[in-house]
């Protein structure tokens, strides 16, 4: 079993930046490929960006690419989504998701444990 907490979110502005954290507990964290998924109010969850258990690989939204980065401490059991220039459409809430394995990392059905999620609103 792995617990994951979100933290981070908040009401930003256009153009801003947001890191949102979320730490891990209970199994051993660095087994795991790691992602962020959203749901904003209306629409279906969407992938947003994972990272593979070594941090070697990651994989990303492409309307999130070049404004969000992923990353990882293993020794801190902890994965980060740096978010820069906030754009109205990121408006969501915010999930944390372990998976076991890497290579179908966009599915939300190969998650086996999810955080409550944060909520990430951007005004204009």
């Amino acid at each position: 079993q792995v617990q994951l907490v979100e933290s981070g979110g908040g009401l930003v502005q256009a153009g801003d930046s947001l890191r949102l954290s979320c730490a891990a507990s209970g199994r051993p964290f660095s087994w795991y490929t790691m992602g962020w998924f959203r749901q904003a109010p209306g629409k279906e969850r969407e992938f947003v960006a994972a990272i593979k258990w070594s941090g070697g690989s990651t994989n990303y939204l492409d309307s999130v690419k070049g404004r969000f980065t992923i990353s990882r401490d293993n020794a801190k059991n902890t994965v980060y989504l740096q978010m820069n220039s906030l754009k109205r459409e990121d408006t969501a809430v915010y999930y944390c998701a372990a998976a076991p394995s890497w290579g179908s990392e966009w599915y939300a059905e190969n998650y086996a444990f999810w955080g409550r999620g944060t909520q990430v609103t951007v005004s204009s």
